[in-house]
């Protein structure tokens, strides 16, 4: 899944793997996991997080080759938040080749920057565990106050307009290219990320062929 931070496509990412009961994997997720489950990998990638530095290619590309290794990546995985980079998308296709598995579809959801600033600045966060809502398209029942636990609901810096718009540059610059890169592997399928949540869903279901 390609997009802007804030396009959706973790949104989507969950709903076709829960779709076709394959694994939503993030890298977010590979790291927390192994680092809960203190596995060689995982202790590897804390001492870099420790020290605020990014994980290197090399280390992230083994922790994804085994979580796909794991039974219930055997009919297929959704990526979330990964590659981020050409280096990173050329490095995946060799692990993947080496697991004679590869990627079938590159689906990008498309925003506009402006549209993105304004649905980022729209969002809340629990102060305690973490959920998240939408002012508009997904409000708590109380104005403020997290449904699940009753907490505060905070702007977070991360969504910020102007921190958005410092991702945004970084996403335009490093990461966008990825289109360009599965566009010419004739894997690049482009969807509206302006529409309704369960619209974009369709849409990506038709390209699936589900």
């Amino acid at each position: 899944m390609l997009g802007a931070p804030g396009a959706g496509k973790g949104t989507q990412a969950k709903l076709i793997a829960d779709m076709y009961n394959i694994p939503h994997i993030s890298t977010g997720d590979i790291f927390r996991t192994s680092i809960e489950n203190e596995t060689l990998l995982g202790v590897k990638a804390k001492e870099y997080m420790n020290q605020g530095l990014l994980v290197p290619d090399e280390l992230v590309l083994e922790l994804i080759a085994d979580r796909l290794s794991q039974a219930d990546a055997k009919e297929g995985f959704v990526f979330d938040g990964f590659p981020r980079t050409i280096p990173q998308a050329e490095s995946l296709t060799k692990t993947l080749n080496k697991i004679n598995s590869g990627i079938d579809l590159a689906i990008d959801v498309s925003v506009p920057d402006e549209n993105i600033v304004k649905r980022m600045a729209g969002r809340r966060a629990c102060t305690k565990c973490g959920a998240t809502y939408h002012i508009v398209y997904n409000p708590p029942k109380v104005e403020g106050i997290c449904d699940i636990d009753g907490s505060e609901l905070i702007l977070r810096p991360d969504d910020e307009p102007e921190t958005v718009l410092k991702r945004l540059s970084v996403y335009h610059e490093q990461t966008k290219p990825l289109i360009e890169y599965y566009k010419n592997s004739n894997l690049l399928v482009t969807v509206d990320g302006t529409l309704a949540i369960e619209d974009i869903f369709n849409t990506i279901v038709k390209v699936l062929g589900a």
